[in-house]
């Protein structure tokens, strides 16, 4: 690698380090914790089922902090390239500048805003839906966020490095509100022992086709994310703006993934198509928290298919959830042309009656 190259992917690992240390106080504790383990892994080449040892992991973990505290004030700084100085959301332009075209550079907003920078190696590019489907690999500069999948300037990116992390950690939850449909796509997958247990061994021997298996999953989310425009990214982010780390943004963000997920071409249309009974498992588990509030139906229509084994079922859920959540969100476009006309207090409280309380969430509303 030239040496202009390792020092751009330098500049850009600051940015992540900037992020993290400006916006990590949006985690709960716990999230904190599982997303410096796993930071921690990349740092070091760690496989996700091989643990740290705790003494090295907590000593890291407690420079990270002091290190963070140096650059909590920083701004994201500019990249230097070839005697030009590019802004760090200036995709095409960064991208164009790496001498290696196997190597790509992403930026984003995640959950709260916080700024998402990475680069990584480009493992393969599809073409799904009129869009460019980006497969990466191996991370040479990231944060600590690291979403598995994105969606930027209509580009689909999947990182599989951060994927195979994310359902490692949730095969091993097993949590038991969903404990069924995981048991049930892990037992397709052969990775169960003769008592229905986990395999440890198994799951890891097997756990590369897992992911590759499953990854349409994640695909087709976004795919959906980028064809929905029921709830657009625009109204989403001015809502964010107005009311951040808020129930308004967990419920808005819920919504629009919902709405991702119920598109015609989205991620349940492309599982209802290939009739992949492991990916409606899977997305079965994963679906919780406030997405489990906007699509109760899928619950049902994933016992009845369990009996029958009839797609139509998860079709009329798809369909009926998909409406439901249309009306939802053009309550969430009229809250954001009403902002700047009525105060903030008002809106807020107008979102919890039309929306939260009806959802049956008890949030009260800021006073």
């Amino acid at each position: 690698m030239k040496m202009q190259q390792t020092e751009l992917i330098s500049a850009i690992q600051h940015n992540c380090d900037i992020s993290d240390a400006r916006d990590h106080g949006i985690y709960s504790m716990c999230t904190m914790v599982l997303k410096l383990r796993n930071l921690y892994k990349w740092e070091h080449g760690i496989e996700p089922w091989e643990e740290p040892d705790p003494p090295d992991l907590l000593d890291w973990i407690d420079n990270k902090e002091k290190y963070w505290q140096t650059l909590n004030e920083q701004q994201f700084q500019s990249l230097a390239i070839n005697g030009n100085t590019y802004q760090p959301d200036e995709l095409t332009a960064i991208n164009a500048a790496f001498t290696s075209h196997d190597l790509v550079y992403g930026f984003g907003y995640g959950r709260s805003m916080k700024a998402v920078f990475f680069v990584a190696e480009k493992e393969e590019e599809r073409q799904i839906a009129g869009k460019k489907v980006l497969i990466l690999g191996k991370e040479l500069a990231k944060e600590m966020a690291s979403p598995f999948a994105m969606a930027q300037d209509g580009v689909v990116y999947v990182r599989r490095e951060n994927l195979r992390f994310f359902l490692w950690d949730h095969i091993q939850e097993l949590r038991s509100s969903c404990r069924e449909s995981f048991r049930h796509a892990l037992e397709l997958h052969s990775v169960l022992d003769v008592e229905g247990q986990l395999d440890q061994q198994k799951l890891q021997e097997k756990f590369d086709s897992l992911v590759e298996s499953e990854m349409d999953l994640f695909i087709y989310h976004e795919i959906g994310e980028l064809l929905q425009t029921t709830l657009d990214s625009a109204t989403l982010q001015k809502v964010i703006n107005t009311f951040p780390a808020s129930v308004i943004e967990l419920v808005c963000r819920s919504i629009k993934d919902i709405l991702a997920d119920t598109h015609p071409q989205g991620l349940l249309a492309r599982v209802i198509e290939t009739e992949k009974d492991t990916s409606l498992s899977f997305y079965i588990g994963f679906l919780d928290g406030l997405r489990a509030k906007l699509f109760p139906e899928i619950f049902d229509a994933f016992s009845r298919f369990r009996q029958t084994s009839d797609w139509k079922s998860i079709e009329d859920a798809r369909k009926a959830c998909r409406q439901r959540n249309m009306e939802l969100a053009r309550k969430v476009r009229n809250l954001a042309d009403q902002l700047g006309t009525f105060s903030d207090e008002k809106l807020e409280r107008d979102f919890h009656t039309h929306i939260v309380e009806p959802l049956g969430l008890e949030v009260p509303a800021q006073q």
